[in-house]
């Protein structure tokens, strides 16, 4: 007899996660207005919160035996080759000598009038790159985020219907997918 798994999006799944990483941040802010937590403080609090969400969602999902369907575009990555190039920039200081008088005085506004708008171009263009990197930055974390709990959910066909067995499966992974930042702000706290 075939088990029926139900299925959660990939879409929702990260639409919830970046939901709840809003609900930390504005959580450890609020309750820390009126007290002068320090940021290791924060950074446990915000961790708890994360891990025990993560924990909570992974033990209901394994006992409900829920898998995951990917529904994200698919990101074609760049051909091997040089992207930017081999050549070093050289960012040598352009030097143009105008003269003096009227002739000096209108190429100093033109070339005036030319910067501002070569300055307009070049901020408009670091938006767009600052944008561009804000999709990868999410991009990475979709994969990471979603690759993780998909093998997690791998197990939901064995874990449904036993509470025991999810809540052991989830303890064991909640400690290895938040575990090591607990690690790291510890060291941190101890080497600084």
């Amino acid at each position: 007899m075939k088990i029926k798994q139900d299925y959660l999006k990939g879409k929702s799944l990260f639409i919830v996660s970046l939901i709840v990483i809003g609900i930390t941040i504005l959580t450890v802010y609020f309750t820390g207005i009126n007290y002068n937590r320090s940021l290791t403080s924060n950074l446990y609090l915000s961790l708890g919160i994360i891990a025990t969400t993560l924990f909570l969602f992974m033990t209901y999902g394994l006992y409900k035996g829920i898998g995951l369907v990917d529904d994200f575009p698919k990101f074609r990555s760049f051909k091997k080759g040089d992207f930017l190039g081999t050549a070093s920039p050289s960012f040598d200081t352009p030097s143009i000598s105008v003269g003096d008088g009227i002739g000096g005085l209108v190429v100093s506004i033109l070339l005036w009038i030319g910067m501002t708008i070569l300055i307009i171009v070049f901020l408009v263009v670091l938006e767009a790159v600052f944008w561009f990197s804000l999709f990868i930055i999410l991009a990475m974390l979709y994969w990471v985020f979603f690759r993780a709990l998909k093998f997690v959910f791998n197990k939901s066909k064995d874990t449904k219907g036993d509470i025991g067995i999810s809540a052991v499966y989830a303890i064991t992974y909640t400690s290895l997918y938040v575990g090591w930042i607990f690690g790291i702000v510890y060291l941190t706290e101890i080497l600084y």
